[in-house]
């Protein structure tokens, strides 16, 4: 008898190469973690204080599969405050941002449909559509002048009426590229003709380093257009593990994304969403000064790992990544299993995202000012010694 095996997709997907290091070198003493998405930023006491009030209340109940109303209020009208006409009924609130995208695709995809995406990506990106058996075309990030951009002419060539969906990250994880309001304008205006949904990754957007935002597809899309834009409190907010995110979709998508996320999740904890209602109503003071440590850190990276001969490290516009060359690296892996416990810390090898990530290491800056200058003296003295 044959063995009991999954469908063919899924299958067919590649382990987490993050997740790889990560479980080979996680008990490593003295090792500083620097592979994964992660603030080392608590959250703050004003959200924690809002989900201990919602416990002590005795909140543990389901809600809506959309989310409680207050955080769906607050949800929107934070987006107006960043100057967007979403209102309540275009806001669905999801367990986790990476929740949102797999909601997102459920609702617009078929087997079979062609997908579009910009690489080197996040590696959830690449294969959430995989997983619902729509095939994934890249289209390469490229250097120019420091900066990772996008060859717009190429991308737009590649977003035919065939392809169901473009699945954008901006800012972007791994490279921290992020589309100008031009770019924005010229995809929208080309997948009007085309009839393709837009899929906005937009977690990174207020970790933006050349704004007080990063351009958003919601800033010049209307509730009638084929833009489904997903947002996560895990990074502007230092809420890694609360998990918890949210989708804007046009309001005729509304009530289909209520169904799946009953026979997905059902709901997101009440306790988080409270939680989620504080960050947004009390939180853009935090977010402020989060996004300025970073610029530094950011900063600080770059000089650093610049300063070391063979190391090419773009100045990254958005988020918390350094997404950095090393001369002659072929196999980003074991290399960084071996930094792991040569250097004592724990990067994530650029193979992990995809096509032209090999020879690169993604390294995140979201640090304690101290923890990371004391990384980027071990990851220094590691790449020198060769």
């Amino acid at each position: 008898m044959q063995a009991p095996l999954p469908r063919a997709a899924v299958a067919a997907l590649e382990s987490s190469k993050i997740r790889e290091v990560y479980n080979d070198g996680a008990d490593i003493p003295d090792l500083i973690p620097l592979w994964v998405g992660e603030p080392d930023i608590h959250t703050p006491d004003f959200i924690k204080q809002a989900a201990a009030e919602s416990l002590a209340a005795g909140e543990t109940f389901y809600s809506s599969n959309l989310g409680i109303d207050p955080l769906r209020d607050a949800i929107a009208r934070y987006q107006q405050r960043n100057g967007r006409t979403v209102t309540m009924n275009r806001v669905c609130a999801t367990s986790a941002g990476v929740n949102a995208i797999m909601l997102a695709c459920q609702t617009v995809l078929d087997p079979g449909d062609k997908v579009v995406t910009l690489a080197p990506h996040w590696p959830n990106i690449g294969a959430i559509p995989l997983i619902l058996s729509a095939p994934v075309e890249t289209v390469p990030l490229h250097l120019a002048q420091g900066l990772w951009r996008v060859d717009l002419d190429r991308l737009l060539a590649a977003i035919t009426p065939d392809t169901r969906l473009v699945l954008l990250n901006s800012p972007g994880n791994p490279t921290g590229f992020a589309l100008t309001r031009e770019e924005q304008q010229a995809i929208l205006a080309h997948c009007r003709r085309t009839g393709t949904w837009i899929l906005a990754d937009e977690v990174y957007e207020r970790l933006y380093y050349e704004g007080p935002r990063a351009p958003s597809f919601l800033d010049i899309a209307g509730p009638e257009d084929r833009v489904i834009a997903v947002n996560s409190f895990s990074k502007s907010w230092a809420m890694t593990g609360w998990r918890l995110g949210w989708l804007v979709v046009p309001p005729t998508l509304t009530d289909s994304v209520a169904k799946l996320v009953e026979y997905n999740t059902s709901c997101a904890p009440v306790f988080v969403q409270r939680a989620g209602v504080a960050a947004l109503d009390q939180g853009d003071d935090f977010i402020l000064e989060v996004a300025a440590l970073y610029r530094r850190l950011r900063d600080r990276t770059a000089a650093a790992l610049n300063g070391v001969a063979g190391v090419t490290a773009p100045v990254a516009s958005g988020g918390m990544y350094s997404f950095f060359r090393v001369e002659g690296l072929t196999d980003s892996l074991a290399e960084a299993k071996r930094m792991s416990r040569g250097a004592k810390v724990g990067l994530a090898p650029g193979s992990a995202f995809g096509p032209g990530g090999e020879g690169h290491f993604r390294l995140c800056f979201a640090q304690q000012e101290a923890t990371l200058e004391r990384a980027l003296e071990r990851v220094t003295g590691w790449l020198r010694r060769g």
